[in-house]
């Protein structure tokens, strides 16, 4: 892997574990220091949670107002999440992708990002997230949605004659800004 994991820090330490030079996932408290944030040079923060905060200093914010519950659909925030991922790694900048506590939530966008924008198995995606972050375990349904979302992207890539740009726009009206009052 890339090292550099978070694997024996205590889990009380403040720490943004590092997936990808551009991709970083921690818990809430973690991306909502200054420091940290101005250390790791983030300049998108996706919080992956319905309450917790956003830092302070000036970052590009996503909102993705989900709970950490199986029946809560997190497959339809995989799409806009990834991309907005991957725009901002062409950037030049660097993402945090956080929930409450790192471990459920944001693993799962982290996981739907690797297969969509790197090309991973589920399996793969998962690894690469895990060792950079060992605490993380996406809850079942959210796992079961990560399933359909791997099979989906095997979908688009062998449609024939598929537009390879018509994933990069964002359809669901619920994710536009004011919408999807949950």
């Amino acid at each position: 892997g890339l090292g550099g994991g978070c694997a024996n820090w205590s889990a009380d330490m403040l720490q943004l574990c590092k997936i990808t030079d551009s991709l970083l996932i921690g818990n809430a408290r973690s991306a909502c220091s200054e420091e940290l944030i101005l250390r790791e040079a983030v300049t998108l923060c996706i919080n992956v949670s319905v309450q917790q905060p956003f830092p302070s200093v000036r970052v590009g914010t996503l909102r993705v107002p989900i709970y950490d519950d199986p029946a809560e659909n997190l497959y339809r925030h995989f799409d806009h999440c990834a991309d907005a991922i991957e725009s901002t790694a062409r950037r030049g900048g660097r993402s945090v992708v956080y929930c409450k506590n790192g471990r459920s939530r944001s693993a799962s966008i982290c996981v739907a990002y690797l297969m969509k924008h790197r090309g991973l198995s589920l399996q793969e995606a998962f690894q690469m997230v895990k060792s950079a972050r060992s605490v993380v375990e996406p809850n079942e349904g959210f796992w079961a949605q990560l399933q359909r979302y791997e099979k989906e992207l095997e979908r688009r890539r062998t449609s024939v004659g598929g537009n390879r740009d018509s994933s990069l726009h964002c359809t669901d009206t619920q994710d536009a800004p004011g919408g999807g009052q949950e």
